[in-house]
């Protein structure tokens, strides 16, 4: 009698414990009465962000919510770049947020960061004096490692690239901050820069005004179109079939 006494002990202990704790659970488990946001923040604002992370949360319980789950819908907000997010007591949650760090404007409408990832800059304007590259869709991570050499070796030369073009097929093309946009295509790319440089220094540099675009596309030379002249004066122009 007395063992099975015992059982029946231990079988309603477990049963006070049970209840007690769904009691408990469901008394922590209250609806969130606050959202925190720690972290730098250089472009967007605390009043943006939370807009964004209100309807993540808004109905659900402290508890019940699943910090996984919520930190992945909170990556596909704008801006954002990395989240944490944990509970702190009384019914609150922390998101520490990590910005994106825009390095260059990508096919007209979007920003890449300097992974080479692109992301909706919307509803915050872009920071001014970023270069200006486009390419093929996954193509930013190339994109953006290419301007990073391309820059250096003009910024030699006294000039910026403003704009760098990945083409479909695979040309590229580029506009210097002057304006003049210089077709570099598809192959022998570095043997042409090399020979773009030494017309640089030798001539063109003192003649920028005046350059509309270089065509790089040609075995051994540098073809140069100018202002004031059209597409029928000769072989000073770009012939656009060079490749």
């Amino acid at each position: 009698m007395s063992s099975r006494g015992s059982l029946l002990g231990v079988v309603l202990l477990l049963l006070v414990l049970g209840a007690g704790g769904r009691a408990l659970w469901l008394w922590l488990d209250q609806p969130i009465e606050r959202v925190a946001i720690r972290g730098e923040l250089n472009h967007v604002t605390a009043v943006y962000l939370r807009s964004q992370l209100a309807p993540l949360v808004d109905g659900r319980t402290w508890l019940s919510i699943s910090l996984p789950a919520l930190r992945r819908e909170a990556r596909d907000i704008g801006w954002l770049a990395e989240v944490r997010v944990s509970r702190e007591w009384p019914y609150a949650l922390v998101f520490e947020l990590v910005e994106q760090q825009p390095v260059a404007r990508w096919n007209d409408d979007r920003l890449l960061n300097p992974q080479g990832e692109p992301f909706d800059p919307a509803p915050v304007p872009p920071p001014p004096g970023l270069p200006d590259l486009s390419g093929p869709p996954g193509s930013g991570a190339e994109v953006l490692a290419y301007y990073e050499r391309l820059a250096p070796r003009f910024g030699d030369l006294g000039v910026a690239i403003s704009q760098l073009r990945l083409e479909a097929r695979g040309a590229w093309r580029f506009q210097l901050d002057d304006g003049i946009w210089v077709m570099l295509g598809r192959s022998d790319r570095e043997a042409r820069l090399a020979r773009l440089a030494a017309a640089w220094r030798r001539q063109l540099g003192r003649a920028m005004s005046h350059i509309r675009y270089i065509d790089l596309r040609y075995p051994n030379g540098v073809a140069v179109a100018w202002h004031g002249e059209t597409d029928g004066d000769g072989a000073a122009l770009v012939a656009r079939d060079g490749e």
